[in-house]
């Protein structure tokens, strides 16, 4: 199904783990750039479901799109939620691309494991190795822990980070 939300899991968790050196946003545009391919596949029953953008080669072209469209589009996103009002928050374009590469990468990656169809290294080769190692359901237990164990740890961080500087600020 395009646009699971499982692939946001690890993405939370790599974003608490990384802070300002990875954008969730890029990471979140690029997951959704990935599956407009198996989801016009799906509106006109046309096509191989998971074709060349769910290939390594494909997933390359395609992060550097999300990486140079994500960026400014993250940063919109931002103003207009008023969470960078005066526009001072940037997205650094190694971020961009990090974020963006990551994304498309771990999503061949991710449904490798779930969907037969899947040809990762086309035209290198037509098998998928990585086809069946674990269970669907097992897999998206791990993306749901990844994802509320990132954000539990995420927000336990931040409140740390308050705590110090409160106590900073108190020259305790």
């Amino acid at each position: 199904m395009p646009f699971t939300p499982f692939h946001m899991g690890p993405g939370i968790l790599i974003k608490t783990l990384l802070q300002t050196s990875f954008s969730l946003m890029v990471f979140a545009w690029a997951q959704i750039v990935m599956d407009i391919q198996p989801l016009i596949v799906m509106l006109t029953g046309e096509g191989h479901l998971h074709g060349f953008s769910h290939t390594y080669i494909g997933a390359s072209l395609l992060a550097v799109f999300s990486a140079l469209s994500g960026k400014y589009l993250a940063l919109l996103g931002l103003y207009l939620f008023e969470m960078n009002p005066n526009w001072q928050v940037s997205i650094p374009w190694w971020v961009a691309f990090l974020s963006a590469f990551i994304g498309t990468y771990s999503h061949v990656a991710i449904d490798s494991i779930m969907h037969a169809d899947m040809m990762p290294l086309f035209p290198f080769s037509e098998g998928n190795g990585l086809l069946g190692i674990i269970s669907v359901p097992l897999l998206h237990k791990i993306f749901l822990f990844m994802g509320f164990g990132g954000a539990c740890l995420y927000f336990l961080l931040d409140y740390m980070a308050e705590d110090k500087s409160a106590v900073d600020r108190e020259g305790g």
